[in-house]
């Protein structure tokens, strides 16, 4: 053999163990998954006193109003719940904050399970509307639900019993007729959520779970679940999005225990292989649909008129 022949030789073994150290060092410092439980613990150890001080647990009523709810509305809250409450709600207050380690990996994580992706991303840039954020930002669409529309979008996509119900609402998000934008959506779903709650519309069944927010992960995920149905089966587009919106809040302010009936009906027969509301769904566009292009009426869009509720600001 040459001596060209050998040092060329060496030199290309020489790039394979270069790239194969490349590799693991890409591999190592990639971020890790993380929990509902891992991301809800940070919140539950650091300080929140200055977002606390935001919140107004419930809504204030006055009059008749206030007659009415005393006499037919649902119950108050448990004493002893009402501190879970309260971090629901400053949960809700929080921004997002790109320095923060946690926080972006709530962020890679949700990317990661919606993707398939297993390499991190950038926490800016244009593939964050692929998943349905109106900019290269998240953080700009978290208006009215702050970092608790991140933390219900992981738990949707971390817990095993829904992560099948999250990839088929992604899904139906990209179709090329019914394309809506996913995490938007979630978002909105979200300040549905914190508006039930701050209503006592979900205090009977935190009550009766002794739980809040096992009850308020829940009923995120039986309200989007409701929607995706509603999308899929009367064909709705994103045109419809706010009218949508307006009777899916109402739906939940006023029946959450049917939903999280629903919800608990379908998870059965998903696990037995036996339900998909989407069924053999065809016609999805290779691409998801870009966000800037459609014209999304969200909760905070909609005039305060259009429902007896309170909508958020």
């Amino acid at each position: 053999m040459s001596t060209e022949v050998l040092r060329a030789q060496e030199e290309w073994e020489a790039v394979d163990s270069i790239q194969l150290e490349t590799g693991s060092q890409t591999s190592s410092n990639q971020a890790q998954l993380i929990s509902f439980s891992e991301a809800l613990k940070h919140f539950q150890t650091v300080d929140l006193s200055s977002f606390k001080k935001r919140i107004q647990p419930t809504i204030r009523r006055t009059g008749l109003a206030a007659l009415r709810h005393c006499l037919f509305g649902p119950p108050k809250l448990h004493q002893g719940l009402r501190e879970e409450r309260d971090l629901v709600l400053t949960i809700a207050q929080c921004d997002l904050d790109s320095q923060d380690p946690v926080h972006g990996r709530v962020l890679q994580t949700i990317y990661k399970k919606l993707t398939g992706s297993r390499f991190d991303c950038a926490l800016h840039g244009d593939h964050w509307e692929d998943l349905g954020f109106q900019g290269a930002n998240p953080a700009t669409d978290l208006r009215g639900a702050g970092f608790l529309a991140l933390l219900h979008l992981l738990y949707l996509v971390m817990d095993s019993k829904t992560l099948l119900m999250a990839q088929e609402i992604f899904r139906l998000s990209r179709h090329h007729i019914q394309q809506f934008p996913f995490c938007l959506m979630s978002v909105n779903i979200t300040r549905i959520v914190i508006q039930a709650l701050r209503e006592e519309c979900l205090s009977r069944e935190c009550n009766r779970q002794q739980k809040v927010i096992p009850v308020v992960n829940s009923f995120y995920a039986a309200t989007f679940l409701h929607l995706a149905h509603v999308w899929k089966m009367q064909q709705k587009t994103i045109s419809d999005s706010g009218f949508v919106l307006k009777d899916l809040e109402v739906l939940a302010k006023k029946s959450p225990r049917q939903l999280l009936k629903t919800l608990e009906i379908y998870l059965a027969r998903v696990s037995k292989g036996q339900c998909s509301f989407l069924g053999a769904q065809k016609h999805y566009g290779v691409q998801a649909p870009n966000c800037k292009e459609l014209t999304f009426t969200g909760v905070c869009d909609l005039p305060p008129c259009v429902s007896e509720g309170t909508w958020l600001n």
